[in-house]
């Protein structure tokens, strides 16, 4: 194994600390049927059965009411590298709604990905989550497209082992500023994708992502430029989604496809570099706290890249984050978030701390979860990526400047530029 400076890895670089977060990946495929029942908050829930636990995010920040929608894609032109199947994603689509009203809250997750994720979170941290109930998100399910003009679009991969779902309280964030936000599950090597009627694609691709990065990079980017393809689509009228499933009204013609973005979380980060690097259409990328480990960090970028780390991570110990930054010729920024975690750039950061607080937890899980998720407040946390990330694609893509960019703000001390 390779050893970078510092006592870290190489595979502590590409994992660091546990994409995961709380969830623990799983082999196969299942059906709905065979994972226990569980709740989820839903509108209406004003008061849960005695002793229930109602985990919540954080409510989005910005002027608009969100909605979204999931849309199962098949590429017909590709094999899935784990399965030799014919390649599947399930996407979701966040967007400025009219209303969220009359709509149900989407869940954050659907049903069937809901009761294994229980299930495989409450073996990790040794106690049973059957008196806890899952986020409800707070988007409306399939709620009209907010009406009058087109939104830029940014796209999101997450970590390696990991779900989409776990960026939401920063996807729901940006949908509500005014950005349609597509995000991505890339199958198998996911440790858990719903596709409809309850079909459950569970993980296959190997739980190091050392072993066969080369490949599982190429995937991602590939993902991700099919996705692109297929909102465009999506954009001039058509339905990609396989089963036709009926789309949110306004959804086609509201995407402003000549101003997009991507963002990622931890190998996530590096897919969005690779993305760039391969297709001009993305003008703008962010990476959450992961290493670079493609030829991009050889060959950089000349566009504008965000690098934001947590509190032990960053060029100092990490060579691909230094050789990268060599390498970019556009606008470029490394920040720093105080206190903080792998995971604190997660959804892991508000539900483990609620966990923490709610459940009878053995000091060594709370220990392992402090260390994912760090010490920081998670709210602050969550105010200060939310606005950060903000910041950056207002800038990239909608030529709006807060300034926030600039230098160190009082607003937000948790945070610093490195550099």
């Amino acid at each position: 194994m390779t050893t970078i400076r510092h006592g870290l890895t190489r595979r502590a670089a590409l994992t660091a600390a546990g994409t995961v977060g709380l969830l623990l990946a799983v082999t196969g495929t299942a059906a709905a049927g065979h994972v226990p029942a569980v709740e989820t908050v839903r509108d209406g829930d004003a008061r849960s059965p005695e002793g229930q636990v109602n985990l919540t995010l954080p409510p989005p920040t910005g002027a608009h009411a969100i909605g979204t929608t999931s849309l199962h894609l098949v590429d017909h032109a590709r094999q899935d590298p784990w399965t030799s199947s014919t390649r599947e994603l399930m996407i979701s689509v966040w967007y400025p709604s009219r209303s969220g009203e009359g709509h149900r809250r989407a869940p954050w997750l659907p049903p069937a990905a809901s009761r294994l994720y229980k299930q495989q979170v409450g073996e990790q941290l040794r106690t049973s989550l059957d008196e806890v109930a899952l986020p409800a998100t707070h988007a409306g399910w399939n709620a009209p497209v907010a009406a009058g003009r087109r939104h830029p679009v940014v796209l999101f991969s997450p970590g390696y082992n990991s779900i989409r779902a776990l960026n939401t309280a920063l996807v729901e964030d940006l949908a509500s500023r005014g950005y349609v936000v597509v995000t991505i599950d890339h199958t198998h090597e996911a440790p858990i994708v719903e596709f409809p009627h309850g079909r459950l694609e569970l993980g296959r691709a190997p739980r190091d992502p050392e072993e066969d990065i080369a490949r599982i990079m190429r995937v991602r980017r590939d993902d991700t430029r099919f996705v692109l393809d297929e909102i465009t689509a999506l954009n001039t009228g058509g339905n990609p989604d396989a089963g036709h499933r009926r789309l949110p009204r306004g959804l086609g013609g509201s995407l402003d496809l000549s101003r997009i973005g991507m963002f990622g979380h931890s190998l996530g980060g590096a897919t969005a570099a690779e993305v760039m690097a391969r297709d001009p259409r993305v003008l703008a990328g962010a990476d959450l706290d992961g290493s670079i480990p493609g030829p991009v960090a050889s060959t950089g970028l000349d566009r504008p890249f965000l690098l934001m780390s947590n509190a032990t991570h960053g060029r100092d110990n990490d060579p691909t984050w230094e050789e990268f930054w060599g390498h970019l010729r556009g606008w470029r920024r490394e920040l720093r978030l105080r206190d903080s975690g792998h995971q604190t750039y997660t959804d892991d950061a508000p539900l483990a701390r609620q966990l923490i607080e709610a459940l009878p937890l053995s000091p060594p899980v709370v220990a392992q979860l402090t260390e994912r998720i760090g010490t920081i407040d998670a709210g602050r946390a969550v105010a200060a990526e939310r606005a950060y990330l903000g910041s950056f694609f207002d800038l990239h893509l909608r030529h709006r400047d807060d300034h926030l960019l600039s230098g160190p703000s009082p607003r937000y001390p948790e945070i610093t530029f490195v550099p």
